[in-house]
């Protein structure tokens, strides 16, 4: 899930994109014949597209092809535009299906009982904190964001047990925060962590994971500049789950 696909992956993944009624009809080994690709080169693309294997995505497909498109605007966008909108669908579902009812219901106990909130957040991911923190903060609970590495540090250092520290990272390796985790770690602080990496530094240290599913394919490849988007599907399914729960 966490490396970026292959020059062979990326040829069969456009393919399947532009030809994806001729390959929903298609078996695994016509597929590598036709796409000239050996069927373990599917079988990766397909891992790390969010699938269990070429199986379960061609059941998905079938399922597309017969039921029409899902969205008006796939019946009349170009095979370059289907693309962009189906790997956005792709990083919604595939993040829906990560999530634990179990880690949800935990991390909503965690907010309720916990003095005070801290969220610790780096780069573009520090919007959605400053949004989580303002929902924090209309439910009443005191919400505080941190994005300085150097307070973070000190912060962690001093975080007390009744409080939590909700840490959101794409990539689980922003140095900051896998040092915050850890220290925080040493002292017994509950850590709820949104990230979308299941191999990164910080999940060893996560009490709650929220584990989202972010595209291999990116349209500023020079830049790490990743879409955010699944974390904040998450972030916004915690908090609305919260107040679904809490309400009176």
């Amino acid at each position: 899930m966490n490396n970026t696909l292959t020059s062979a992956e990326k040829h069969l993944w456009d393919l399947i994109q532009n030809e994806s009624q001729k390959v929903s009809e298609m078996s695994i080994t016509k597929l590598s014949e036709y796409a000239n690709v050996s069927t373990a080169t599917i079988v990766r693309t397909m891992k790390k597209m969010g699938y269990s294997g070429y199986t379960d995505f061609r059941h998905e497909l079938l399922g597309r092809e017969k039921n029409g498109p899902r969205y008006k605007i796939l019946a009349q966008a170009d095979n370059a535009i289907k693309s962009v909108i189906i790997k956005n669908e792709i990083e919604v579902n595939n993040t829906l299906k990560n999530l634990e009812i179990g880690v949800i219901e935990d991390s909503i106990r965690q907010i309720q009982v916990a003095k005070m909130i801290y969220i610790f957040a780096r780069g573009l991911s520090e919007s959605l904190a400053r949004e989580l923190q303002m929902k924090l903060q209309l439910i009443g609970k005191y919400a505080e964001v941190q994005t300085d590495p150097n307070i973070i540090q000190t912060e962690a250092k001093k975080i007390q047990r009744n409080c939590i520290v909700i840490f959101i990272t794409l990539n689980g390796e922003t140095p900051e925060l896998v040092k915050a985790a850890k220290l925080l770690n040493q002292h017994d602080v509950t850590k709820i962590v949104f990230t979308t990496n299941e191999n990164s530094s910080i999940v060893s240290y996560a009490d709650l994971l929220f584990l989202g599913f972010k595209s291999e394919n990116s349209y500023f490849q020079e830049y790490e500049v990743h879409s955010r988007l699944p974390l904040q599907i998450m972030t916004r399914i915690l908090i609305d789950s919260y107040i679904v729960r809490t309400k009176k």
